[in-house]
C-alpha cells in the first residue's frame, strides 16, 4: 500500500524563489530513489510562505530508511536555511480515485 508523506513547511518569505529552486534540485534527486513514486511541491494561497509537499512512496519502512540516510540528511541541510518552521505526516492511502473519462 502506498504511503504518502506530507510536508507543511513555513519558507520565509523573501526566499521563496531561492526555496522552489533548491526544492526542486533536491527533489529530482529524491526522484531517483527506488522506492520513490514521486513528489509535488504546492504554495498555499492563503498564508504567505506556507507550502505543502506530498511525496509518495511504497511503503513507511523503505521511507523511513531514506529519511535516515546520509543522503537525505544533506537534502534536509541544503533547505534548512530557507524553513521558519514546518510539520511531517506520514500517511496510509486508503482510496485513490482516478478521474474517469467523459462520454458524449
Amino acid at each position: 500500500m502506498t504511503h504518502t508523506v506530507i510536508l507543511r513547511m513555513e519558507i520565509f518569505p523573501e526566499k521563496s524563489a531561492d526555496f522552489e529552486r533548491t526544492w526542486r534540485e533536491v527533489g529530482e534527486a529524491i526522484s531517483r530513489e527506488p522506492d520513490n513514486l514521486g513528489q509535488t511541491l504546492v504554495r498555499d494561497t492563503e498564508q504567505e510562505g506556507v507550502y505543502w509537499v506530498l511525496t509518495d512512496w511504497t511503503d513507511e519502512p523503505r521511507f523511513r530508511a531514506f529519511e535516515l540516510s546520509p543522503q537525505h540528511v544533506e537534502h534536509r541541510r541544503r533547505l534548512a536555511p530557507y524553513r521558519r518552521d514546518g510539520a511531517m505526516n506520514v500517511t496510509e492511502v486508503i482510496h485513490r480515485i482516478r478521474p474517469v473519462a467523459a462520454t458524449t
